[in-house]
């Protein structure tokens, strides 16, 4: 027999055994952040060098981030303290680049809003500070995720802190300005008008929401968006009217 022949059983063998070649590529894995195991791999991954590298310390913020709001419960506030140490690491090591700031504010936004008003008095000058320092970078980066973010800040604290209904809105609708298919600036923008009793147009906002473009790089977030705005828009709709 032909040795080349005899020896095609091992090479495949080999092939098959061997992992993808994209199973040890972090971003690989966060594009597959909705398997919760390949999002957490590439947090593993990231944490390595997220001590002394600007991009895997803003990475790891990130992942956790998504890993603090899908994970277990028992889980979600481990994966997000240990965001906001990434987060300041890469906004030290990165101090004129977004995203370190950007998802140093998530991360602390996050924990300020799933675990309690101690933890929201914590960090509360702390989010608004870093999206401010994000949009004095850039404004318009992420479709103004920072613009959105610190409308949502002024939505959530209260007005005693320095909350504001009006600058709430002001922020969301700015975003919205230059981005009119954010998903995320769509639903906050709703969800204040609701509480303002503004049902109409926050209808029509969360159907915007409903059928805008999914930006593929941001798919499982936009996902996530539209299933609350769905939800929220058929809580909106008078009886015996389909949304």
């Amino acid at each position: 027999m032909n040795p080349s022949v005899r020896a095609l059983p091992v090479l495949l063998f080999l092939i098959l055994a061997r992992p993808p070649v994209f199973a040890q590529d972090p971003d690989e894995l966060y594009r597959q952040r909705e398997d919760l195991s390949s999002a957490k791999r590439a947090a593993e991954i990231w944490s390595a060098n997220a001590g002394t590298d600007y991009e895997a310390a803003w990475k790891l913020a990130r992942a956790a981030y998504w890993i603090g709001g899908h994970a277990p419960e028992g889980e979600r506030r481990t994966a997000l303290e240990r965001g906001v140490v990434a987060g300041e690491t890469a906004a030290r090591l990165g101090p004129d680049r977004p995203e370190g700031h950007y998802w140093l504010a998530a991360d602390m936004g996050a924990l300020a809003e799933s675990f309690g008003m101690s933890q929201g008095m914590k960090y509360r000058s702390r989010i608004k500070a870093e999206l401010e320092r994000v949009a004095a970078i850039d404004a318009a980066w992420e479709q103004a995720s920072a613009l959105t973010a610190l409308g949502r800040w002024y939505y959530l604290v209260p007005r005693l802190f320095g909350g504001s209904r009006s600058k709430a809105d002001e922020h969301f609708r700015r975003a919205l300005d230059q981005f009119p298919n954010s998903v995320t600036a769509l639903v906050f923008l709703a969800e204040s008008l609701t509480a303002q009793k503004k049902t109409d147009e926050a209808r029509t906002l969360l159907q915007r929401a409903v059928d805008a473009p999914i930006v593929e790089v941001w798919a499982p977030e936009v996902r996530d968006y539209k299933r609350k705005a769905a939800d929220r828009l058929r809580t909106l709709t008078p009886a015996g009217h389909q949304p």
